[in-house]
């Protein structure tokens, strides 16, 4: 059997650079190529990977890093039907269930491209299966990593909830406070690590919510409300350009569907949380 019979009727999701292939549906849809579609644009099959997606299902995953890989991208269009789409923005495009089985893809990719020599010893690693490469000199095992971080929406009495804007946001958006994981931590010490750190106010009855896959490259971001219990905001400015309370009735610019900061502060809205 043919390396092609294998991949039959699998997906392919194509990056290159940060941008996703997509084919145009009926009614200007998208969705992501099976392996022959993306064969017969001229694509060779150097670099894929197999990834299994959470319903269980097999697919492939290929990276794109030099335009002589990828022909069709130096021309000014591609062919009709066909699109490249930054993953961020195929959230509002695609199929939810198909946006996260390409955020899957790309973090199987980004483990890859950061994991062919061992951390240990130098040495080149082995892939071993679709999630695991093994050094063959010190044996040491390489599995994707994920960087967790909390994300919390602080309120203030039953109206109030605290809103930044981080220096890194892509927008003029206000969001939630959020920030990486220490050594050491709890989830509930980080968030209210991050919450004196970057505002200066204490929290309290900090509450898990929900969670969120981050593929921007490969974090798990886990939702929190906490209530606020004292302190004036005091901005760490190497961190946030603005910090403040607003009520429910006068909010500003808010996070986009994509993230978990505007699932929490719809739960609030809501009056859920």
């Amino acid at each position: 059997m043919e390396q092609n019979d294998f991949e039959h009727g699998k997906r392919c999701f194509l990056f290159y650079k940060e941008n996703l292939l997509c084919k145009l549906l009926e009614g200007k849809s998208l969705d992501v190529p099976l392996v022959e579609e993306v064969n017969a644009l001229g694509f060779g099959a150097e670099g894929r990977l197999d990834v299994v997606v959470q319903d269980g299902t097999q697919h492939v995953a290929q990276q794109l890093y030099h335009p002589l890989e990828a022909p069709l991208i130096n021309q000014p269009t591609l062919p009709s039907g066909w699109q490249w789409i930054g993953l961020r923005a195929s959230f509002d495009v695609l199929p939810l269930q198909r946006y996260l089985q390409a955020g899957k893809a790309s973090q199987i990719l980004y483990w890859d491209s950061h994991s062919r020599f061992c951390p240990a010893c130098g040495t080149a690693t082995e892939q071993i299966n679709a999630i695991t490469k093994r050094c063959p000199r010190c044996h040491y095992e390489i599995y994707p990593p994920i960087a967790t971080a909390i994300i919390v929406l602080v309120k203030r009495g039953e109206d109030e909830l605290l809103l930044v804007h981080a220096r890194n946001f892509r927008g003029s958006f206000k969001g939630l406070v959020a920030g990486f994981l220490e050594a050491g931590e709890t989830l509930e010490q980080c968030v209210a690590r991050e919450v004196m750190e970057e505002t200066g106010l204490q929290i309290a009855h900090i509450r898990y919510v929900d969670s969120q896959s981050w593929p921007y490259p490969s974090g798990l971001m886990v939702g929190f409300v906490a209530d606020y219990v004292s302190g004036e905001i005091k901005m760490q400015e190497e961190e946030l350009s603005t910090a403040a309370f607003y009520h429910r009735d006068h909010l500003p610019e808010i996070p986009r569907k994509v993230s978990i900061a505007r699932r929490l502060i719809d739960l609030w809205i809501e009056r859920k949380i």
